[in-house]
């Protein structure tokens, strides 16, 4: 997202976010994901998504059982800091 200048849960390359897991070799039954950009800590950043009525929900829904997050900061990309979580369960 930071690379490519844009905050959205489509991939660059037109890709939905399963589409990314499942490439990626994870084979899940259920998934979720949360993105965030512009907050420069992950307590403030778990914060934000915990406000959030969608994101709290995929971080409290007790289907998932595997979580991945990344992170990742472009100097000159507008929000700076961008955050992901996936959700997962195989």
């Amino acid at each position: 997202m930071g690379v490519n200048d844009v905050m959205s849960h489509t991939g660059s390359d037109g890709s939905t976010f399963t589409e990314r897991i499942s490439a990626a070799g994870y084979a899940w039954t259920a998934a979720g994901e949360n993105i965030a950009g512009g907050y420069s800590t992950a307590a403030q950043v778990v914060d934000a998504w915990m406000a959030s009525t969608g994101h709290c929900n995929n971080i409290m829904n007790g289907i998932f059982t595997h979580l991945g997050v990344g992170y990742y900061y472009a100097k000159s990309a507008p929000f700076k800091y961008y955050w992901t979580q996936d959700f997962g369960r195989n």
